[in-house]
């Protein structure tokens, strides 16, 4: 006879139908009033509040905040930088990358695994602008040996969250 395995609480786990269409509604729109969301999941306001503050606690859910349109900023130039080091022990990426973080153009920042350490994501006004960012942030980073600039012509996917589409 075999031990019965504890069943896996369905609140907590984030391949649940319902949790996955929770999810992708909390994407699209984070501020959705919970009794909005409890019809269009369909449970009662008390159960998705529930789900909800467990897959907090849970870590699941990791923040709300404000998504900001970089082209009404003016942020329409994105180029990416290959960067390659010339240290990478621990200490040398532990303080390149608290270098990278403070600057606010580089939107994403990726180790990556390859013929170069770092992929940069970054935003700027025009070439000008993007210049003067690797000229006097970028270029002044520790550790680098060589970068690369990859400049974007058309964004064909943006943060494609479909993947929560429970359908």
């Amino acid at each position: 006879m075999q031990a019965k395995r504890p069943e896996l609480d369905p609140t907590m786990d984030p391949n649940d139908p319902i949790n996955r269409r929770i999810l992708a509604e909390l994407v699209a729109n984070a501020r959705i009033p919970v009794s909005e969301l409890a019809a269009r999941v369909g449970l009662s306001k008390t159960p998705v509040a529930a789900r909800i503050r467990q897959m907090e606690e849970a870590g699941l859910i990791t923040g709300y905040r404000a998504m900001l349109s970089p082209l009404k900023l003016g942020l329409t130039h994105v180029t990416y930088v290959e960067v390659k080091m010339n240290d990478t022990r621990q200490s040398a990426l532990d303080r390149f990358n608290a270098g990278v973080r403070l600057i606010p153009e580089v939107e994403e920042c990726y180790m990556i695994a390859g013929g170069f350490d770092y992929l940069l994501k970054v935003r700027s006004r025009d070439m000008r602008h993007f210049r003067a960012i690797m000229a006097e942030k970028i270029s002044a980073l520790p550790f680098i040996h060589a970068t690369s600039s990859y400049v974007s012509m058309e964004a064909v996917v943006e943060q494609n969250w479909d993947i929560l589409d429970p359908a």
